[in-house]
């Protein structure tokens, strides 16, 4: 009796067999697995793994294709299929030595076997051109590098042009392993150790080479702007490689060089932490470290479970993390730190705060974090007390959950007050700025409103010095605009607001001042431009906006202000319309209802955005989002993307700075700027405002508006957009299908709005003209040809212009398609006439047109349409006036005639 479990493998096997024949790979693919699961024979197990092998290269995952075709040799060493699959795996993966040893044994297997005779000379051929190359590249790598080590060129033509090349060189996959074989690592550090400019940055963008996508090569940024810049790619490079190397289970060319690349990640992160705390480290090179980390530290998708990197680096790096965080740089104290490196800081603990999975971490960060303030605060004097609290501050401007607790902590505030007082601008400089920080929240606004705001005016009035005064002001005008947009919550007496408004604008304006001192000024506006008042002067003074934007150029921490000020003044905030209805509610209730401030409505938001547009502010918006800094950040992109969306009327210039946008920051970030580039892409022709190449990289931006977490209006607007993205050419098609839109856009035709189904239904007609999307409508047991007659037949004249545009456009390119539309609808017919007796010439010119294809592809269907009423509605279309219509009603009676179903008259007709 045959054993059920070898009768389910057989099956399984069978199943897997028609699912390949299909292109249905990893539905084969999990039929086999399923197999292998049931207990089969040696024989069965070497077949399931070498139809495993062939799916994962159909799948293009040459690693894991190796794999199961090695099992499979395992157990049938004569198994030609899978020595074959494993040299194709093995050739792509760029092992040929390894791959003709395979078809070596292939060939000898099976000698009149053509397909392996023909891949053995293939794989010789390429072989041998890999040799030729690598023997001449031989001479070039040891001559480049000959004239680079030679002391008596020096500065000469010869050895610029020697370092180019092996730049060059380095780019390609042969080169880049000639120098790597070539002891070119040894060498290339002999080049980083001769201090020069020049040399150093060759071997830095030569090492970048050697190393991209090559995990298995990766075995301080300090310097020159140039070489600094160089040797952070170089480690980028490097983290990416080796994250990558993690995260796949690492199979490389030389898999014996690293045996753990989580080890070398670690290893590497490790020396950046040290760097951050090391006295001789520049602060350039301080700022580099730190924003290294912040590139290759946290996740880069919350969807990722693995944030063991993230809790490693807090458990050995967070003390050095905070001590960079609170040093000061005027004067200068033990370490050397720049302008950015607090910020910089306070970026990177903000980063590895929201990576944080659950309470248990956030609380060890909490502790981490309190017990460092702690150990300053405490038995460490003034200079102590200081440095805690530059902590808090640069806390509170990151983790502010993080900063809150810590404020909260014994004798902080109260020292932070205390210190506000002192006679040393220094003290004051860290007091005040943390003051201003703390009064982020309402809770504590309210209590500084009441312990604080008397000595802020104290020290705005009567210090000397400017750079305490500007952070006094702008202490006072956080205070101020606690009450956000809300006209009934203001904090302080009517004018207040306008005078601190214009002290800082005057401040902004002074290019006498330090760029670091006018940053506060502009910090001062993102707050008070909540106010409408101060929205309608500051868009007024043209020199302060130029000030501005000219500030945000040179101090890139000023970035996240700027981007602030710019969506209070254009309203580019969230903000949804109160129910009337919740509002008498409230009034009867005698509880507080939000009012607007009269110039916040709409015409003065117009003008304003207007007046903004006219100083330059979509080309300041663009140097601001090409900034390579931390301070770039995902909620500084949203404000950008907030208001790049009310620049749309500005064409390309406005496109430059929406493309980044839209493909990194938040979320929120990520579809404001989308939802802009879908509108332009709707009301202007795309090939003239994405030129060359930038058109394909809107698509993506407009395809993530048609998840379900968009609002319906985004949604429109992206069928819209990708409608007239369809409509161009052949190799647009391509891409929105590549980025799976299909099933999205489809979803949407069974949309009960209707100007949503009709804005898909458009969108698919236009993408019917790819084989891909006729494929699936040809395809049996779908309803796709069912709903584009049925909506053929809807009372929405625009819909039905769509759904039969498509069907035209279907029928016309899949004759196959014609023989269904009878067996979808009993109503086929009459929908069919309903289109060709319709007063509208468009859809009177698709019906005819469907009619054509379908009397074209069939003399049966041809039978059943001149049995109806279709014959006597053609005639009468046929002797129409000369249109495209007469002409394609009259091609329909001729095939008929063609066919013997009717006669034509006497006269020819």
């Amino acid at each position: 009796q045959e054993d059920p479990l070898l009768s389910a493998v057989e099956q399984l096997r069978k199943e897997g067999n028609e699912l390949f024949k299909c292109g249905d790979y990893e539905g084969a693919l999990t039929a086999y697995t399923q197999a292998l699961g049931l207990g089969a024979t040696p024989q069965d197990q070497a077949i399931l793994h070498r139809n495993r092998a062939a799916c994962h290269l159909k799948l293009e995952d040459y690693n894991k294709a190796e794999t199961e075709a090695s099992k499979a040799i395992e157990k049938d060493g004569g198994d030609v299929k899978a020595l074959y699959r494993r040299s194709q795996a093995l050739e792509k993966l760029g092992r040929l030595d390894q791959a003709v040893l395979d078809l070596q044994r292939c060939v000898s297997l099976e000698p009149k076997n053509k397909v392996f005779q023909e891949a053995l000379r293939n794989i010789g051929g390429q072989i041998q051109e890999k040799v030729r190359y690598m023997s001449s590249t031989d001479a070039k790598v040891e001559q480049m590098f000959q004239i680079l080590l030679d002391p008596q060129e020096k500065g000469t033509e010869k050895k610029q042009k020697a370092s180019q090349n092996l730049v060059v060189l380095a780019r390609e996959d042969a080169g880049a392993e000639k120098i790597f074989r070539s002891n070119g690592v040894q060498l290339l550090q002999r080049l980083l150790d001769t201090g020069e400019a020049d040399l150093m940055l060759a071997a830095l963008r030569t090492l970048v080479g050697i190393c991209s996508e090559h995990q298995s090569r990766v075995g301080g940024p300090e310097g020159s702007q140039a070489v600094s810049l160089a040797a952070c790619h170089l480690l980028q490079v490097i983290f990416d490689a080796l994250k990558e190397g993690v995260k796949k289970g690492f199979r490389g060319k030389e898999g014996a060089i690293i045996v753990d690349p989580a080890r070398e990640l670690k290893i590497l992160i490790s020396n950046l932490l040290e760097l951050l705390t090391e006295v001789g480290v520049s602060g350039q090179g301080r700022d580099n470290a730190l924003t290294l980390l912040i590139k290759a530290v946290p996740r880069k998708s919350l969807k990722d479970p693995n944030n063991s990197l993230t809790l490693w680096v807090i458990d050995q790096g967070l003390k050095k993390i905070l001590e960079v965080g609170g040093s000061v740089q005027e004067p200068p104290g033990e370490l050397a730190v720049t302008a950015n490196s607090r910020m910089s800081a306070s970026v990177l603990l903000s980063k590895l705060f929201d990576d944080l999975k659950c309470d248990a971490e956030r609380e060890n960060f909490h502790r981490l974090c309190e017990n460092y303030i702690k150990s300053w605060f405490e038995g460490q004097g003034l200079a102590g007390k200081l440095r805690a609290i530059q902590t808090v501050s640069c806390l509170l401007q990151g983790p502010c959950e993080a900063g809150n607790r810590a404020l909260e902590l014994s004798g902080v505030m109260e020292s932070v007050i205390a210190l506000c007082a002192s006679e040393q601008e220094e003290e004051q400089l860290v007091a005040v700025e943390a003051l201003i920080h703390a009064a982020g929240k309402a809770k504590r606004a309210s209590f500084i409103t009441a312990n604080g705001v008397s000595l802020l005016k104290d020290l705005y009035k009567r210090s000397e010095k400017d750079s305490i005064r500007i952070r006094a002001l702008v202490g006072l005008c956080k205070l101020g605009s606690a009450g956000g947009t809300d006209f009934s919550m203001k904090q302080f007496a009517e004018g207040s607001t306008l005078k601190l408004a214009k002290q800082c604008r005057k401040w902004l304006c002074n290019d006498q001042m330090d760029a670091g001192t006018r940053r506060w000024a502009v910090e001062g506006l993102a707050y008070l431009t909540f106010d409408a008042d101060v929205k309608e002067e500051f868009v007024e003074d043209e020199a302060a906006l130029k000030a501005l934007f000219q500030l945000s150029t040179v101090e890139r921490s000023v970035l996240f202000a700027v981007a602030s000020a710019l969506v209070n003044c254009t309203n580019s905030y969230d903000c949804e319309e109160p129910d009337p209805k919740m509002v008498e509610l409230a009034k009867y209730a005698k509880q507080h209802v939000p009012e607007q401030h009269p110039k916040d409505k709409p015409a003065f938001v117009r003008a304003r955005v207007k007046k903004l547009l006219a100083a330059g502010v979509v080309s300041a918006m663009t140097c601001m989002v090409k900034t390579e800094s931390p301070v770039l950040t995902g909620s500084c992109r949203e404000l950008l993307s907030r208001r790049g969306g009310e620049s749309t009327p500005v064409r390309a210039r406005g496109l430059v700075a929406l493309l980044p946008l839209a493909l990194e920051g938040t979320d929120v970030g990520q579809t404001k700027a989308a939802q802009a580039l879908a509108k332009l892409t709707i009301t202007s022709n795309p090939e003239m405002t994405f030129p060359g190449e930038r058109i394909y990289e809107v698509v993506r931006p407009l395809v993530s508006l048609l998840h379900l977490s968009c609002s319906g209006l985004q949604n429109f607007e992206a069928l819209m957009a990708l409608t007239n993205l369809a409509g161009i050419s052949e190799r647009l098609r391509q891409k929105i299908l590549k980025e799976k839109a299909v099933p999205m856009i489809e979803g949407y035709m069974f949309e009960e709005h209707e100007m949503i189904r009709r804005a898909a239904t458009e969108c698919m007609c236009n993408l019917a003209m790819s084989k891909e999307v006729q494929d699936l409508f040809e395809a049996t047991g779908n309803d796709r040809l069912k709903l584009l007659v049925l909506y053929s037949g809807e009372d929405d004249e625009l819909l039905r212009r769509a759904a039969a545009g498509g069907l035209a456009m279907l029928t016309s390119m899949r004759p196959s398609l014609c023989s269904r539309i009878p067996q979808v609808t009993t109503h086929w017919l009459e929908i069919l006439q309903a289109l060709l007796l319709s007063p509208n010439q468009e859809l009177q010119h698709r019906g005819v047109v469907v009619a054509l294809n379908m009397v074209e592809a069939s003399k049966e269907i041809a039978g059943t349409l001149m049995e109806s009423e279709v014959l006597e509605i053609l005639s009468v279309l046929a002797k129409g006036k000369e249109s495209p219509v007469t002409r394609a009603a009259a091609a329909c009676l001729g095939k008929a005639v063609e066919y013997g179903l009717i006669k034509p008259h006497q006269d020819g007709e």
